[in-house]
């Protein structure tokens, strides 16, 4: 289960951290054609989202690689549960099921590694 859950981190830290880099250095204006839903926020909220989601990513993985505070990667995780809520909010507005599957996807693979780090499993 160990390993499950460090390929499960793995993942959300790539899928999270190239999100967030996108973010937080492209323009808004070249992220609407693939992310619609950046038009209705400022540019710099779009920026801060992109920031959080990299710096969940770094959380998924860091402290958990280094044995440094490793109570932070089961809290990243959570807050990926709680940014995903905040996007399936959005996209459901927007009207946006595709979008809507992947985050709750990304939701529920964010939830089983914090169950995981916080309970039988943690690091």
């Amino acid at each position: 289960m160990n390993v499950f859950l460090w390929v499960l981190q793995a993942l959300l830290a790539l899928a999270f951290g190239l999100a967030g880099v996108l973010k937080t250095t492209r323009p808004k204006e070249q992220l609407a054609p693939q992310m619609p839903w950046v038009n209705d926020f400022s540019a710099g909220t779009v920026k801060l989202i992109g920031a959080v989601e990299f710096l969940a990513a770094l959380g998924l993985i860091l402290p958990a690689a280094t044995g440094i505070a490793p109570i932070l990667t089961p809290l990243a995780a959570t807050g990926l549960v709680i940014t995903m809520i905040g996007a399936i909010i959005v996209h459901g507005r927007r009207g946006e099921a595709q979008g809507i599957v992947i985050n709750v996807i990304l939701l529920v693979l964010a939830a089983v590694v914090a169950w995981g780090r916080f309970g039988p499993y943690s690091l």
